[in-house]
């Protein structure tokens, strides 16, 4: 497999507010992102959006990493998700079984540089993986993905939570247990239920991802990728509602995050917004 030959990329941790944006070589797809620290001390988000070519085949790679416990482990997935996936042997051919042994992998690896650290940390990751016209979209924990179709929001990640039946069944299931401590935690502790990281949470937290494929037609517009700053505040498809009517992709991710704020999220907030233009020849 070739290496990465990275032709646009962001993703350098931001310490207030940033954005920025590119666009394939072919035009066909360009992305937007803003992300801002907001009303928290301390930036956990981490972000990154890029084009490499693996194989000969331009692909798009997109992600939203909330920390939590700090910021090292979003900085460490940010940092070598993508850069495990494109290295992976079957990631053009099985592109699916690409992503959920490379989330794996990336943990474990994160775990063993963790291995001297006594204070736990993690990240959730949303992330969507564009290969021709397929876009998978991964994720573990409560960032989101939403896609509009001719109009309408269509979310394309269920967040993990521990209030959820079928993901408190599984961790039950493993031995741990779900308790109320101002809302659902896993152990008490932790508000979602999958992530990288929390090494004194394992195996009740995983980093197994759920996938959804879309294919990119003429009725996808445009996808929002976004931590839980922005979903706390605005439905999936008052963003879709917001993002329509610009077009461009980075004025677009910067009206979301903005409005994330004025509507008084609490948590950092970070946003990308990748638009597809079919009508390009």
């Amino acid at each position: 497999m070739s290496c990465l030959d990275s032709i646009l990329s962001a993703g350098d941790p931001p310490s207030g507010e940033s954005s920025g944006g590119g666009q394939s070589v072919n035009a066909k797809c360009s992305y937007g992102f803003s992300s801002m620290r907001g009303k928290r001390a301390f930036m956990e988000d981490f972000y990154e959006a890029q084009f490499a070519l693996v194989e000969d085949q331009t692909v798009g790679l997109f992600g939203v990493f909330d920390g939590h416990g700090g910021c090292r482990a979003a900085d460490y997935v940010q940092k070598n998700l993508f850069k495990n996936l494109i290295k992976h042997s079957k990631f053009i051919s099985d592109t699916k079984a690409a992503i959920v042994e490379t989330y794996q992998q990336t943990d474990s690896e994160y775990l063993k540089h963790e291995n001297s650290q006594h204070r736990d940390a993690g990240s959730t990751a949303s992330t969507a993986v564009l290969v021709g016209d397929r876009l998978l979209v991964a994720n573990v924990g409560d960032s989101r993905a939403v896609i509009c179709r001719s109009g309408k929001a269509v979310a394309l990640s269920n967040d993990h939570k521990p209030s959820r039946k079928d993901e408190r069944q599984r961790i039950e299931n493993a031995g741990g247990v779900v308790m109320w401590a101002g809302t659902w935690r896993v152990g008490g502790v932790l508000a979602v239920s999958r992530a990288f990281g929390d090494r004194l949470l394992k195996p009740f937290v995983v980093a197994e991802p759920e996938l959804q494929e879309e294919i990119i037609n003429d009725e996808v517009e445009f996808l929002v990728l976004a931590s839980d700053g922005l979903w706390d505040v605005v439905t999936n498809q008052d963003a879709v509602t917001m993002v329509q009517s610009i077009p461009d992709a980075e004025e677009a991710a910067r009206k979301l995050t903005d409005e994330a704020l004025r509507k008084g999220s609490a948590d950092n907030i970070t946003c990308i917004v990748v638009r597809f233009h079919n009508d390009m020849n």
